[in-house]
């Protein structure tokens, strides 16, 4: 009896014993094959049909992970090819880690890894030759304009008006793509941002930064908003076909404006702030009486108008649609009547959205006021705005950048350079902020901000030329502090 006892209880038993539980507690502690055991089975149902059953399941639901981890392709595996697939076109070359937000450090710059380092971690797919010949296959040349990469160095000597100092500040509460950003109307510290989950975000960015109100009613993206001139208002429309009015300090919505279809962009008059101009996906722009809500007047396109601005004394409306042209539209400033006057249609083949318009009433590089384009295949167009011919467009130069996959928006720096260059900020797929100048044939880009994780969307200046805010597609806000001149 000793040495039956002896015997049982030898080495090999006691592995054996030791798998089995293993195996066994594997089994109870798998959520896939414990919801199969719960399958409900019928008191006049056959045993073995039901044992069948969820063996099959069972099998199925491991099967997926099973076939992931089998995977190959190239002898590479399926996270290596993903991470190959999703990568950024110069991820070669973003040696230097980005610095993102933690959630729950609103309103600091905390160092974290790389967004990138992921990517690192696996053997790559290709050499860099044959990269760099996937980049060269994709990048576009036109006669006219520049031509820059997204991933262009800048030159070393910066911009000493573009140079910053660090972050001032960062916002990350918001868990959903930042579709829109603006300072307040002739504001230094007001700061607002739309989100693709509906809700707007109204910030302070002085010497404390923190949130003021958050504003919550569209049940889908938020695609534009705009500040009145005293900056009580903020008027936004979205992609659930309708118009809101905010009132700021109270934090509750007037009036809501509703439409057939998915209202696009939005501005208030500069001049006469009872009238909202708004273009939708239904290839109209509209004026609405800002205090009733009523329809004043209307004009229809050839294509969704995706993008707007009015010139300084609201007699212009420049708009920009989902085919790449631009229309010029005047306003009668006292009725709201509109009425179309000039167009300027892509050259492009491929056509595509425009995702910025913006006028600026000066330029020492057109001697005049100056609109600003940008279209989602990475054409930045610099025109001159005649205001004797009702607004009439003359191209004056472009820039060709990496085609987009969001609706990345770009703005004009403020600043004046020396130099006499036409500066420009834009956002980009590799999550950086780049500023080009589109007056120089090569090295347009003059220098890049790094700091955001995901793909920076949002671009805006605020008032006191000091601030430099961007948002990103994880819910990001940064507001870069900019180095003061000497």
């Amino acid at each position: 009896m000793a040495e039956q006892i002896v015997r049982n209880s030898s080495p090999e038993n006691d592995d054996r014993k030791l798998q089995y539980n293993e195996k066994k507690k594997e089994l109870i502690s798998d959520p896939e094959f414990f919801s199969c055991m719960l399958q409900p089975s019928l008191s006049d149902s056959d045993p073995n049909y039901i044992g069948i059953r969820r063996l099959l399941l069972y099998r199925k639901a491991e099967s997926g992970v099973l076939r992931r981890k089998d995977w190959r392709c190239n002898g590479k595996g399926y996270v290596a090819y993903r991470n190959y697939v999703n990568r950024p076109r110069n991820w070669e070359t973003l040696q230097t880690p980005s610095y993102s937000s933690t959630p729950g450090h609103s309103g600091r710059w905390v160092p974290s890894p790389g967004p990138l380092s992921h990517l690192f971690e696996v053997d790559s797919w290709s050499t860099s030759r044959d990269l760099r010949s996937a980049s060269r296959a994709l990048s576009h040349s036109t006669s006219f304009s520049s031509n820059a990469s997204d991933s262009e160095r800048p030159r070393r000597k910066e911009e000493p008006a573009y140079s910053f100092v660090g972050m001032h500040c960062i916002f990350d509460q918001c868990k959903a793509m930042v579709t829109v950003i603006k300072f307040g109307h002739m504001s230094s510290d007001l700061l607002a941002y739309g989100a693709s989950d509906g809700s707007l975000t109204v910030c302070s960015v002085s010497t404390q930064p923190s949130i003021v109100k958050q504003l919550i009613g569209h049940s889908k993206d938020v695609t534009d908003f705009d500040f009145s001139t005293n900056n009580q208002y903020i008027a936004s429309s979205s992609l659930d076909k309708t118009v809101r009015v905010w009132d700021i300090l109270k934090g509750l919505c007037m009036r809501v404006i509703y439409g057939v279809s998915s209202q696009l962009c939005i501005r208030f008059h500069p001049v006469n702030n009872n009238f909202l101009s708004v273009g939708n996906a239904n290839k109209e722009t509209t004026v609405f009486n800002f205090s009733t809500g009523r329809t004043i007047s209307k004009k229809i396109f050839d294509s969704e108008i995706t993008a707007m601005d009015h010139d300084h004394t609201g007699q212009l409306i420049f708009c920009g649609d989902s085919q790449g042209c631009v229309y010029t539209v005047t306003m009668e400033s006292r009725t709201g009547a509109l009425s179309r006057s000039h167009s300027n249609r892509s050259s492009s083949k491929h056509k595509s959205p425009v995702t910025t318009v913006q006028y600026r009433t000066f330029s020492l590089l057109a001697r005049g006021p100056v609109l600003l384009t940008f279209a989602r295949d990475g054409t930045l167009s610099f025109f001159s705005v005649s205001l004797e011919i009702k607004g009439y467009l003359t191209l004056r130069c472009a820039l060709k950048l990496a085609p987009r996959l969001h609706s990345i928006r770009a703005s004009f720096c403020p600043l004046l350079s020396l130099e006499k260059g036409e500066y420009i900020v834009a956002g980009s797929e590799d999550a950086n902020v780049y500023f080009y100048d589109l007056t120089r044939p090569k090295h347009t880009c003059v220098n890049k901000l790094q700091g955001h994780g995901y793909p920076v969307i949002g671009i805006a200046w605020n008032h006191g030329e000091n601030f430099l805010a961007s948002s990103d597609f994880g819910g990001t806000v940064i507001v870069w502090k900019r180095a003061k001149s000497s």
